[in-house]
């Protein structure tokens, strides 16, 4: 008898969480379409295998959420199981507990790493539900890439997509699609016109964005190819069309990689060119420290997922009618008022913007009146989530209802801050958005014999004051803003929601597990503001930038050019001694560098805020500490009053586009 044994947290459901730890899940696009085939099945029973948290209660929590959303799908207890997915441990004890052979098991879960270890214990696996039939078939799951003719639009490769054995996980433009698909699923889609270009096997590997920022030059010569191992790179064979420039960016972006990373510990193989850049699958457990190119900007390697949900963009019905209405006229005929003005001027200064950093960061405290000072916010740091709890807690007091929305990344269980103030018949909230997370990878760190090693995330300090510490505080400031004004009567039009996402130095895996659950929830959202560094100030203009380009083609692009107008007009209005600089188009060099790219994957209408980091310009004036510990709150080039200044134009815009 076959067993069936599924991850929660974003394999099956989405799921967030209440301050009291109390979980909600929600099924993810096509689970119920999958439980039901598989229901239809003789001789197959349907399992778990998912980490909640330690202790009885997060497990008595998560067992009531899973009743609640899958009422007598996993009806026989013995199959759930419940821990942690760090070894091979917890997939003995599955198959052990379905009394057959790990042969006839399968664990379906979106985590490469999680896969490895249930390959390890003999299981079969999925990286997605959509495969879970495929996986108890034997047939295997390919990366490929789906080239759209003239005639097809994304709607139509939708249609065809979401009744195939074909999840998408990436969108660079209207004609291309990188995608995970069984040979079946790949024949339907030939069957239906389109191309297909299958790559290598799924595995246990995970999908990269990985972008060359140098001038297009052919390479020397070709990329290295042969099997992949330790160390390795696999080449791929023939690229699919893409305009000769993108042909010679891929391929001297596989070129750079395979002479510029040293010391992969895993094989690395490339899925073939994407706009800017290269697609490449990465073994389990390969470090993303291992991706980053030196020299490379901010942002160059991004985290792909796997979404049945992706091509529908439902942002994208929104988007014009809402550009509409960030217009001059619609946006406030005079400007921003006075009294949004006056009180986000009291709320977000310079000292508080200082205050909220340092507890972040481990200058002081992180609550008062406590001693724990942290001294990293990395992904793979435990005082990540202790930041998150104090986080949580700060939006609390201010009368906001907090939602965590937790996932695990690397074994690593860490979550989004979401704050809101819901207002009833809203036509889409208004975000106001940063990072929490930090790293240091840039930085050169010694073992006890004084030898240069590697980064260590776990245990090295990486404070990231600017980054994105100084983000994360001008979140905090017009939170208190907001709740500043709300205790005076004043009420917002639309929807209001602070968030926090972690793991953007990840590849901006928090935001996209946000924006792809609040897709596949059909939220409606009006504008996304995001700060990324806003306090690094070298010697030179006051300047700001606002980001509104994507790669991503629609309806989004006009909209995020709107609310790029009116962070820029809140700018004149509120901070007239800020130099602006827009960018735009598919060139911006924040394009898919930042977490506002993860919602204009979605459709929606997102802007990036940040100091003079991104942009081309000569002398450059923001931060000299990228990546590195010397990120902290006393560098000579973090100026609070400058990150104060651009906090408020941001707060200012939002609170305005709110109809506050």
């Amino acid at each position: 008898m076959a067993t069936v044994f599924f991850d929660i947290g974003a394999t099956l459901a989405d799921v967030s969480g209440a301050p009291d730890g109390s979980l909600t899940f929600r099924p993810r696009p096509r689970v119920l379409e999958v439980l039901n085939e598989l229901a239809t099945l003789a001789d197959t029973r349907l399992g778990t295998i998912s980490n909640p948290g330690p202790g009885a209660r997060a497990r008595s929590h998560a067992a009531s959420a899973l009743e609640e959303a899958f009422p007598g799908r996993f009806g026989d207890g013995s199959l759930i199981r419940w821990g942690r997915k760090d070894s091979r441990g917890i997939f003995d004890d599955a198959v052990a507990s379905a009394g057959a052979a790990a042969g006839d098991c399968v664990f379906v879960g979106e985590d490469p790493d999680e896969r490895a270890f249930a390959r390890e214990a003999g299981l079969s696996t999925a990286p997605h539900p959509v495969f879970a039939r495929a996986a108890l078939e034997g047939r295997p799951v390919s990366w490929i890439r789906i080239d759209l003719p003239p005639e097809r639009t994304l709607r139509d490769l939708n249609a065809v997509a979401n009744a195939a054995e074909v999840v998408p996980v990436h969108v660079p433009s209207a004609r291309l699609v990188l995608a995970m698909a069984t040979d079946t699923g790949a024949e339907q889609l030939e069957q239906r016109g389109f191309s297909v270009d299958q790559r290598t096997p799924v595995d246990d590997s995970v999908a990269f964005l990985v972008r060359d920022d140098r001038p297009v030059a052919p390479p020397s010569d070709p990329p290295p190819s042969g099997p992949a191992g330790p160390s390795g790179f696999t080449a791929a064979p023939g690229t699919a069309p893409l305009p000769a420039d993108g042909q010679a960016r891929a391929a001297a972006a596989f070129t750079f990689m395979a002479r510029g990373l040293t010391g992969l510990t895993h094989a690395v193989a490339s899925l073939g060119p994407a706009p800017g850049g290269v697609y490449i699958a990465a073994a389990a457990g390969t470090p993303l420290e291992e991706l980053h190119i030196p020299g490379a900007r901010h942002g160059h390697t991004e985290r792909l997922l796997p979404d049945p949900g992706l091509l529908g963009r439902p942002g994208e019905l929104d988007a014009g009618e809402l550009a509409a209405r960030f217009t001059r006229a619609g946006f406030a005929a005079a400007g921003p008022s006075p009294e949004t003005v006056g009180a986000v001027g009291a709320a977000v200064t310079s000292s508080a913007i200082r205050g909220h950093i340092a507890r972040i960061s481990g200058a002081a405290p992180l609550v008062g009146g406590e001693p724990r000072i942290v001294s990293s916010r990395d992904a793979s740091n435990p005082d990540n989530m202790a930041v998150v709890e104090a986080l949580a807690a700060q939006f609390q007091g201010l009368g906001l209802t907090v939602t965590l929305q937790p996932f695990t990344w690397r074994g690593h269980r860490l979550a989004n801050v979401e704050a809101e103030h819901r207002v009833e018949g809203s036509d889409g909230a208004v975000l106001l958005t940063a990072h929490l997370d930090s790293t240091a990878a840039y930085g050169t760190f010694f073992d006890p014999d004084g030898r240069p090693r590697p980064y260590d995330p776990r245990t090295d300090p990486a404070p990231g004051a600017d980054d994105d510490g100084s983000g994360t505080a001008a979140v905090l400031a017009a939170a208190e803003a907001f709740s500043a004004m709300a205790t005076r009567g004043r009420t917002p039009a639309r929807t209001v929601r602070f968030v926090l996402f972690n793991a953007e130095e990840q590849g901006l895996i928090g935001s996209k597990f946000y924006a792809r659950a609040a897709a596949a929830r059909e939220d409606r959202i009006a504008a996304v503001l995001q700060m990324d560094m806003i306090a690094g100030l070298q010697d030179g203009a006051h300047r700001v930038e606002i980001h509104a380009g994507s790669a991503v083609p629609g309806p989004s692009v006009a909209a995020s050019n709107a609310l790029g107008d009116r962070v820029a007009e809140a700018v004149a209005a509120v901070e007239p001694g800020l130099e602006v600089q827009r960018l735009t188009g598919s060139t911006d060099p924040a394009a898919g560098r930042s977490d506002h790219a993860s919602f204009h994957e979605r459709g929606w209408a997102a802007v990036a805020v940040s100091e003079n980091f991104f942009a081309d310009t000569s002398p450059a004036t923001g931060t000299r500490q990228y990546h590195l510990p010397g990120d902290t709150l006393d560098d000579a080039g973090h100026n609070t009053e400058y990150a104060a200044a651009i906090a408020r134009t941001v707060t200012v815009a939002a609170l305005t586009l709110a109809g506050l």
